[in-house]
């Protein structure tokens, strides 16, 4: 019984060591508008799997009069060469500084969509969600310089993501 009350207690010890994720402090939505390249990102069901494997991706973030953000998500299938086009709306979480958005592609369903990086100049930017089951970096460029990359990177493995996940999208503009 005692082995079993230390084991109970080394598990909820580890469960509980992993860090709560966190955003950057705030994001002016008016600067993060705009078309931004995807350079890496966590596999997902979106962008991967059953004939697709998405290349030349790009989001595109305008400000909406109603207050929301417009979101079209764009890739080529680099397995049919297809270009598949994704539209959506999110809205910025109260009290999140513009640094927490909720986002819908099918309503009534919303993800979370968190900045937890961010150059100072708007130039990159990691985005992931609080059960680090996704993670993106974007850049402004197709090509993101390898200082800016190594810094974006740091600010990912700093919210506990495992960066190795990582899967680098193919981008024509870099090329």
């Amino acid at each position: 019984m005692k082995r079993l009350a230390l084991l109970l207690l080394t598990l909820a010890g580890c469960a509980g060591s992993q860090s709560t994720v966190r955003t950057v402090p705030a994001v002016d939505l008016n600067r993060y508008a705009g078309t931004w390249y995807e350079v890496a990102r966590y596999p997902n069901r979106f962008e991967d799997g059953r004939g697709l494997d998405c290349a030349d991706v790009t989001a595109e973030y305008a400000l909406r009069p109603d207050g929301q953000v417009s979101v079209i998500n764009r890739c080529r299938n680099a397995v049919d060469g297809v270009q598949k086009d994704a539209r959506g709306t999110a809205y910025a979480v109260e009290g999140a500084g513009g640094a927490r958005l909720r986002v819908s592609f099918f309503w009534p369903f919303y993800g979370d969509y968190w900045v937890l990086g961010l150059a100072p100049d708007y130039s990159w930017a990691v985005v992931g969600d609080p059960g680090r089951d996704y993670l993106w970096v974007l850049s402004r460029t197709a090509v993101l310089p390898a200082e800016a990359f190594a810094a974006a990177m740091e600010s990912a493995r700093a919210q506990g993501f495992d960066t190795a996940r990582l899967k680098w999208t193919a981008q024509a503009a870099a090329r």
